[in-house]
């Protein structure tokens, strides 16, 4: 049945949101015809991997046979259907935000000397507010949902609520957990690597010197900005980044699950995911260490920026892997991990077979979702400049799949950076 719905969908040639799910043991004929179908057509599946999906529900105290039940079930959800009610997808904290009024309380302080230590401190104090203003939000939430706009489709496809006369959020069913997803990891990652790359260790560049090229948004400090972006990158094996990365996951992961919600007692269970609003959540964030500018984009999801592996050694969808994996939050929900392979690099029987490698060893190392896309540089570009040329063109943006005319330039843009970066 399996391999016939897949034939469907991708012989429609159309959107469609289906994910094969990837497990020790699964059937690996049906994983290399999805494979096959995604290189005939640019598009196809994601890949929903089991073994982090359940060892992280199992975390929350529920029994591996109820893990095994959970599916994913929309762009980013992961849930038990008809059971469970876990509101995914929907609340962000822009780590971001916690970076830079972070920055502003060390350098702003006339009376302390700026120092690693304190801009981590404030940084963690800044995270950990921001989670307990979304805890008390979400009980505003659960107060009100019920009568002023309830979950009707929810309430129709899962058991309890209408046998209960109780909305889904009202205990109408029997699991009720809340999501929040920490965004721009890699741009914080980054920025404080190189804040201790270039100020602390090496001395290149002071405290004041780089608050000064910050607050021009590097107008005049063209040499400081291209230092800063010079260092190893999140992704870069054995990087500072890549150890300040999992830094911030781990305190992030911590501050979101040491409590439930004040008064519904909800548990609240992080992810990394940013959907496609990187553009929208950079608007209002000034520049950062990591040489972003004023209002660019933030970093997406769990993953390094586009062009991290520039210089690197290896297969870089490989390296991607591996950093997505090192930073999983590990509670069951989607870190995603958005491959977007050139076709001219990589085709025929080797290149499924290093495909079909590379996400089995995904799953393996705890990975929770892979969207793949596989077109060629000059297709994607064509078709961005001009959508009217490429009209069937169907691409994984995040989670979901669509057809690449229909989308903004903005998000059409996402999927092209990561094209272009070849990282």
């Amino acid at each position: 049945l399996s391999f016939l719905i897949l034939q469907a969908a991708h012989e429609l040639a159309i959107p469609y949101n289906l994910a094969i799910r990837v497990y020790p043991g699964m059937d690996r004929r049906l994983l290399r015809r999805s494979l096959e179908y995604t290189l005939e057509r640019g598009s196809g599946p994601s890949y929903s991997c089991a073994t982090g999906i359940e060892e992280g529900y199992m975390r929350q105290g529920h029994r591996r046979q109820l893990a095994r039940l959970r599916a994913k079930v929309g762009c980013n959800w992961v849930a038990l259907p008809g059971i469970e009610y876990p509101l995914q997808d929907v609340t962000r904290l822009n780590l971001g935000q916690a970076w830079n009024a972070a920055w502003r309380d060390v350098l702003d302080d006339s009376g302390t000397e700026p120092t690693l230590g304190r801009l981590w401190e404030r940084f963690a104090y800044h995270v950990d507010q921001m989670a307990d203003i979304i805890r008390d939000g979400y009980d505003l939430h659960l107060d009100r949902v019920g009568a002023l706009t309830p979950e009707l489709v929810l309430n129709f496809f899962c058991h309890g609520p209408i046998e209960r006369g109780l909305n889904s959020s009202d205990g109408g069913v029997d699991i009720i957990n809340l999501n929040l997803d920490g965004i721009a990891l890699a741009t914080v990652a980054d920025s404080f690597a190189a804040v201790e790359q270039r100020v602390v260790r090496e001395g290149r560049i002071s405290w004041t010197e780089l608050d000064r090229a910050l607050q021009a948004d590097f107008v005049g400090f063209e040499g400081v900005r291209a230092m800063l972006r010079a260092i190893p990158r999140f992704g870069s094996p054995g990087s500072l980044a890549q150890d300040w990365a999992r830094r911030i996951r781990s305190h992030f992961v911590d501050s979101v699950t040491s409590a439930p919600t004040p008064r519904h007692r909800i548990p609240v269970i992080p992810g990394l995911f940013s959907h496609g609003d990187i553009f929208k959540h950079g608007e209002d964030l000034p520049a950062t260490p990591n040489g972003r500018c004023s209002g660019e984009p933030i970093s997406h999801s769990s993953e390094p920026d586009p062009g991290f592996a520039r210089g690197i050694a290896g297969f870089s969808p490989t390296l991607k892997a591996n950093a997505v994996a090192a930073v999983q939050p590990g509670w069951g929900n989607s870190a995603p991990l958005h491959l977007d392979i050139d076709t001219d690099l990589i085709g025929g029987e080797a290149g499924i077979g290093l495909l079909e490698a590379l996400i089995l060893g995904h799953d393996e190392m705890g990975g929770t979702l892979i969207n793949l896309n596989c077109v060629t540089r000059e297709q994607i570009l064509r078709a961005h400049e001009d959508p009217a040329l490429e009209p069937d063109l169907v691409v994984r943006v995040t989670g979901y799949s669509a057809f690449f005319a229909s989308l903004s330039r903005d998000y059409r843009q996402q999927v092209v950076d990561r094209y272009l970066s070849r990282g």
